[in-house]
């Protein structure tokens, strides 16, 4: 039996949910660490907001050249180095005594280490790996196994913290974070998988034929609303909950909702976005999005409420992940996919940098959240409109016949 041989597909994806898990899991509880951390500290909530706003922007800003690396040398080795980067961010976490050492570990460590450890570089190997006839569905188990990452990091997260303290619930999450770096191996060598008659393409020229396609900037467009949202409530719900007399376990349970909904939403998303369009599939989940906020700031803010909201929310989480990984592939086929969702990826980043940081300026200025949860209502709305313009037929210079590996 050859090294590799071992590597199906299966294996592959099995390997690519747990280090989303991971990954995506311990950064989704995040949002535990804002008020033990800077009270303990004496901060105000812009502090860390502002270190988890530089970690999101990074991890934009890196991951078109994480997603480029790994389709070009292979994504074993991005994943390993993102691995160590993520843990060293979390050893030094507790050790940050100022904002701009937060800003160090929290901000750029971390957000370095997710540019390797998450969709942009595992979805492109599990989309190259993949029949185009299986592909979204594929696509739609990995989120999902982010998604469950949330499910579970949280309580898990929570319970450290309640124990053992934030300080050393940090450094416990750092030894599992580093588990990636055995999990990598399925991912070793170079790229391999579905194949066009124009695979001789190179990066440059793949760049420039997404530049000119605007569809490619709708996408990125939407995925920055995408990000505002999911950001501004993973980090600032616990927090809001908390003004609004609720328990931080309510808080906890909120974003553990979130994520065990979002595993169904995920699946459902990839599910669905081999069978329907999947530009119309994205424009339905900003609309629902805008009226499941809406609908959140009219009513009490309840126990019942709150959960009501995060299931909601939850199926309509990461469902925009595979639908929009799926049109890249869909549109530009997947030789150069890590670095043009890596692109696509960096909007989404840069709108969750604003979410993060102007969820905290927002309350320290006024003592309340009200205009940022307005924000996200209105840039739903403009995200859904963005979605229907999109051509999702595949570019011509393409050709349609793929052969999975």
């Amino acid at each position: 039996m050859s090294k590799s041989s071992w590597r199906t597909p299966a294996v592959v994806l099995a390997c690519a949910c747990l280090i989303l898990m991971l990954s995506l899991g311990t950064r989704q509880s995040f949002g535990l660490f804002l008020q033990p951390l800077s009270s303990s500290h004496g901060w105000g909530r812009e502090i860390f907001a502002f270190a988890i706003a530089i970690q999101n922007l990074v991890w934009g800003l890196a991951q078109p050249f994480s997603g480029m690396i790994a389709d070009k040398y292979g994504a074993g080795r991005v994943l390993v180095i993102g691995g160590i980067l993520y843990v060293l961010g979390l050893v030094l976490m507790p050790l940050s005594g100022t904002g701009a050492q937060l800003d160090l570990s929290a901000g750029l460590l971390i957000g370095l280490g997710m540019s390797g450890t998450s969709f942009s570089v595992v979805l492109g190997v599990i989309g190259r790996s993949l029949s185009p006839e299986k592909r979204s569905l594929g696509l739609g188990i990995a989120s999902a196994g982010g998604s469950f990452g949330q499910f579970a990091m949280l309580p898990y997260g929570q319970t450290l913290i309640t124990h053992f303290g934030w300080a050393a619930a940090l450094s416990i999450l750092a030894a599992s974070v580093s588990l990636i770096v055995p999990l990598a191996l399925a991912f070793a060598g170079k790229n391999t998988g579905a194949k066009t008659v124009h695979d001789d393409q190179s990066v440059s020229e793949a760049l420039h034929e997404a530049g000119n396609h605007k569809g490619f900037w709708y996408l990125t467009a939407g995925f920055l609303v995408c990000g505002f949202q999911t950001i501004f409530i993973m980090l600032h719900l616990p927090a809001y909950l908390l003004d609004k007399g609720m328990t931080p376990v309510t808080g906890m349970i909120a974003l553990a909702l979130i994520g065990f909904f979002n595993i169904i939403g995920s699946y459902l998303a990839g599910y669905f976005g081999g069978l329907y369009s999947k530009k119309n599939l994205l424009a339905y989940i900003y609309i629902l999005r805008a009226a499941a906020i809406g609908l959140f700031m009219m009513l009490p803010i309840t126990p019942v409420s709150v959960y009501i909201f995060a299931a909601t929310m939850g199926s309509l989480w990461l469902g925009t992940v595979p639908l929009t990984n799926g049109l890249v592939a869909q549109i530009f086929g997947v030789k150069y996919l890590s670095t043009l969702f890596g692109i696509v990826f960096l909007g989404h980043q840069i709108g969750s940098f604003a979410g993060a940081w102007l969820g905290g300026y927002v309350f320290d200025l006024s003592g309340s959240y009200h205009a940022v949860w307005l924000t996200c209502i209105g840039l739903s709305v403009v995200a859904a409109v963005l979605c229907w313009p999109i051509d999702e037929r595949q570019v011509a210079r393409l050709d349609v016949r793929e052969t999975p590996a």
